[in-house]
């Protein structure tokens, strides 16, 4: 392990002080990690505030064994201290990594695996939120749920950090791309970024728009509850439902007989319980298949807006309204 010897004992870090509220976000000290055999430390300059984040402020998201209990699941800055084991990392690199927790802090270490070079063309900022939602569209979108060129997708929650991204994914690999959203303002945004086709829930039926055109061939979906057996209804022949996050709920009630009947799949994933392995996986094919694209310009980020480490609470606040348009970072 090359020692940190530079590094400070103590860092600022943002902890979940008693379930609940944003407010339960507060601001403490922590020691500095050390890295494992197989992990580097990284001076964090920025830090991507997500849904799991929020989640588990409120109680309802552990950390799996071992992780950090900080939440920041996503974050670039520079390569501070490396493991033993480690060959890819030198001090002094830039990097944006996926983290198992700890993001919201001045330094964190994770697998040397799950970091990937700052694209070319990116600010730390911009690069900062990259990790968790291009794992999650990577994965769900294109591993697990098999998207094809030609083929239609439909995304909901399309002006969120996921949405942003797996519509701009899915344009550039060739899909017809749909996506829902709550304002005239963010279907906008959508199809700005590839969509061809915006739904406002609030004012239409995407389940009628979709079977219009033939049906969905995949759908992502974080939303849950009662769009569950409506993404069914929305399905093509043979079409795939990807379920990541349950906002609505985990719960539905499910005519069955129409999975079998249209042969659909029905599944779905967590990225952060999953296996070191299965993480390095992703990041190599990202690094691969899509930081090219970013680096051509063909896909990006999209920012909302930038809080001091201090103001997480108003991070997650902001978050919790549904109003952005984007990512929401914390500045380290």
């Amino acid at each position: 392990m090359t020692p940190p010897t530079t590094l400070p004992t103590t860092m600022r870090a943002i902890e979940i002080s008693a379930p609940g509220g944003p407010e339960g976000l507060t601001l403490c000290e922590r020691p500095v990690p050390t890295p494992k055999a197989d992990e580097i430390v990284i001076k964090l300059a920025y830090a991507g505030v997500n849904r799991p984040d929020a989640l588990q402020r409120a109680g309802l998201y552990n950390p799996p064994p071992g992780a950090s209990d900080l939440p920041g699941l996503e974050g670039a800055g520079e390569v501070v201290a490396v493991g033993a084991a480690v060959s890819e990392w030198r001090i002094g690199d830039q990097v944006c990594a996926l983290l198992p927790g700890g993001g919201y802090a001045d330094y964190v270490a994770t697998s040397a695996a799950h970091a990937l070079p700052v694209p070319r063309g990116l600010s730390l900022k911009e690069a900062a939120c990259l990790p968790e939602t291009f794992f999650t569209v990577w994965s769900n979108v294109f591993m697990r749920g098999a998207l094809q060129a030609g083929e239609r997708f439909l995304v909901h929650g399309g002006s969120s950090g996921i949405g942003t991204t797996a519509i701009q994914l899915a344009r550039a690999f060739g899909a017809r791309v749909f996506a829902t959203a709550g304002s005239a303002e963010k279907c906008k945004a959508c199809e700005g970024l590839g969509a061809e086709r915006a739904i406002n829930y609030r004012d239409e039926d995407f389940v009628e728009v979709l079977k219009a055109e033939g049906g969905a061939n995949l759908i992502l979906d974080m939303v849950g509850g009662d769009y569950i057996p409506r993404n069914v209804r929305a399905l093509a022949m043979e079409g795939r439902l990807v379920n990541i996050a349950f906002l609505q709920g985990s719960k539905a009630e499910l005519n069955f007989a129409q999975v079998m009947m249209r042969r659909l799949t029905l599944t779905g994933s967590t990225l952060r319980p999953q296996s070191d392995a299965a993480k390095a996986k992703i990041a190599e094919a990202l690094l691969a298949k899509v930081w090219p694209l970013i680096e051509a310009g063909q896909v990006g980020p999209v920012m909302h807006s930038e809080f001091a480490l201090a103001e997480a609470s108003r991070a997650h606040a902001l978050m919790e309204t549904n109003a952005h348009i984007g990512k929401i970072v914390l500045a380290l």
